[in-house]
């Protein structure tokens, strides 16, 4: 059996994913953007319903991931008072103007969020060079890195997954998410030998995940 990260979008998704059996939720806001910070109080109102991890993506917006000084300090601040609830992590990424993985900032943001894990989100995807990339985001002190092996999909991405677990070489977990399905999940992880996976389980064009999706996910 695989482990399975929930993308919820709503508490919703969240208790529906926690109810069938997801390893971890990643809570955020804005499903038409790709996730952005979701309210304080919504994840207030949610850790006090659930105990399964929850990771938190830490995103002012949609769009690019290179951020203005108002949008990192705006980052900080919401990491700092969503941390007082008794989160098990967070999710964000930050690139610089040429794209590449802005270490200075992603360091504070990790340093911030001590003593829980960060996991560095899909802005992997749009760095360049994917071994300069996942050497950076590992020495930003990262745990796992969310991505789709820098193509659109895992199904396109599935040879840079295989090389990202190799390279990785257990020093941080490669969690393959992007299009990834209970139709699509026994394929990659054969191929990949990954051991994480990452799906919305929206399966109906709607905004809530299914729960059939969570247990198929989870029993492949």
């Amino acid at each position: 059996m695989s482990k399975i990260e929930i993308a919820c979008f709503n508490p919703e998704s969240a208790i529906i994913a926690y109810e069938n059996g997801a390893d971890r939720i990643e809570l955020c806001d804005g499903l038409s953007e790709g996730g952005t910070t979701p309210d304080f109080e919504t994840t207030k109102q949610l850790r006090e319903k659930i105990n399964s991890p929850i990771f938190v993506m830490i995103r002012p917006r949609g769009g690019d991931f290179t951020y203005s000084d108002a949008e990192f300090e705006q980052m900080k601040s919401e990491l700092i008072r969503l941390k007082s609830l008794n989160v098990d992590g967070f999710v964000f990424g930050i690139l610089d103007e040429n794209n590449e993985v802005n270490m200075e900032q992603n360091k504070e943001l990790v340093e911030l969020a001590k003593p829980y894990q960060c996991t560095f989100h899909r802005a992997f995807d749009r760095a360049k060079n994917l071994e300069n990339s996942l050497e950076k985001v590992i020495e930003c002190g990262f745990k796992t890195i969310l991505t789709s092996g820098q193509k659109p999909n895992v199904l396109e991405g599935k040879e840079n997954l295989k090389k990202l677990v190799e390279l990785s070489n257990g020093r941080i977990e490669i969690l393959v998410g992007g299009g990834l399905r209970s139709t699509n999940i026994e394929e990659i992880r054969d191929f990949t030998k990954a051991g994480y996976f990452h799906s919305s389980a929206i399966t109906d064009g709607g905004a809530f995940a299914v729960a059939d999706e969570i247990i198929a996910l989870k029993s492949k």
